[in-house]
């Protein structure tokens, strides 16, 4: 399965839109997934394509979109706040420790923002382009499609300090991963086990890694949990005082494939960072029937993961007149117009 140079955009896109009038009475009432249905009907097709094309020099993209549309939902709802660069209002969430030298993307969503200010001037928020780019990217690696709610707009600040304890850490315990769930309104263990499951593609830095190579939780010894020679494998890739940002497949089997190997990887000790490893190997855990469901029915994980992610996607959207529409998504539309020469011509952004 993955990525296919072979799909069609176009088709998919006419596919998508045929279904969500279908749909739309599945969504939150604030939110529909024939939002843009008349206003945008290119939407899908102009983001999927752009994604096509990135897929074809950058296979780490698609993981890369769908972990940008995780950490702006989980700092103050889906607002595409951590699309935002520094200003002298706020300070970016690009610096903060999470996504600092790690979260990538940015630049494919302003091509992805740039041809839809040219196709539907001042339609279709960054917010929405999040979301929509992070459902194609999982549905062109083998992932499932879902309707996803629409009529997001976008927040006119930016969340540093939050973004710096809202979202989980990779050497979590699976008792602070719940509650970090929880405190966002993500409270089944559904939730938790199925969002997990988009570590199935992608890549993580060593820096993330060695500690549980080498001396886990101050025991000058590696993970007990980790596979004997899987522990072998990421030594080597991952030397001790080596080079933090090599970057290490999530999945070693299917490494650019949305599937269930996730789980199965989980089971066998191979899950590349304490917390997902946490999610099957703390005793007596909720989540480790999750684990074994997942790991062996596609369709379970595959129906557990869109539900979990429409209900992220629905987590404190700005809708109505709230917030606005920007027209790039690094900056306010306030300092785009404070920005503009005499001519009325953006000088730079």
């Amino acid at each position: 399965m993955g990525f296919s140079p072979l799909i069609s955009c176009s088709a998919m896109g006419a596919l998508i839109l045929s279904c969500l009038l279908l749909q739309a009475s599945n969504s939150n009432a604030q939110l529909r997934p024939d939002f843009y249905f008349r206003t945008c009907p290119s939407v899908f097709n102009i983001i999927g394509d752009i994604i096509v094309d990135e897929l074809r020099t950058d296979p780490r993209i698609a993981a890369s979109l769908l972990r940008l549309h995780f950490h702006d939902c989980f700092v103050r709802g889906c607002d595409a706040s951590i699309l935002l660069d520094n200003s002298t209002s706020f300070r970016t969430e690009k610096d903060a420790a999470p996504n600092a030298n790690s979260a990538r993307g940015f630049g494919v969503i302003d091509r992805m923002k740039t041809s839809l200010e040219r196709a539907c001037p001042r339609t279709v928020s960054c917010a929405d382009v999040l979301t929509i780019a992070s459902q194609i990217s999982v549905l062109l690696s083998g992932g499932p499609w879902w309707p996803v709610p629409l009529g997001r707009r976008d927040s006119v600040e930016a969340f540093f300090d939050l973004a710096n304890t809202a979202l989980p850490s990779p050497f979590f315990t699976l008792a602070q991963l719940k509650k970090a769930f929880a405190d966002v309104g993500l409270n089944r263990p559904s939730d938790l086990v199925a969002l997990s499951g988009g570590h199935t593609f992608g890549r993580a830095q060593c820096q993330f890694v060695t500690p549980r190579l080498y001396n886990f939780n101050g025991t000058n010894r590696p993970d007990p949990t980790l596979d004997p020679t899987y522990l072998v494998q990421l030594r080597a890739l991952c030397p001790q005082n080596g080079n933090g940002t090599v970057l290490v497949n999530f999945d070693v089997v299917t490494p650019n494939t949305f599937d269930r190997q996730y789980y199965t990887n989980l089971r066998n000790g191979k899950g590349l960072i304490q917390s997902d490893q946490e999610l099957f190997s703390t005793p007596g855990a909720d989540t480790i029937p999750l684990v074994n469901l997942y790991s062996s029915n596609t369709f379970a994980f595959f129906g557990a993961f869109v539900d979990a992610m429409i209900r992220m996607g629905n987590l404190r959207p700005l809708t109505g007149t709230q917030g606005e529409i920007r027209q790039n998504c690094r900056v306010v539309n306030s300092r785009i117009r404070g920005m503009e020469n005499d001519d009325g011509v953006v000088s730079s952004i």
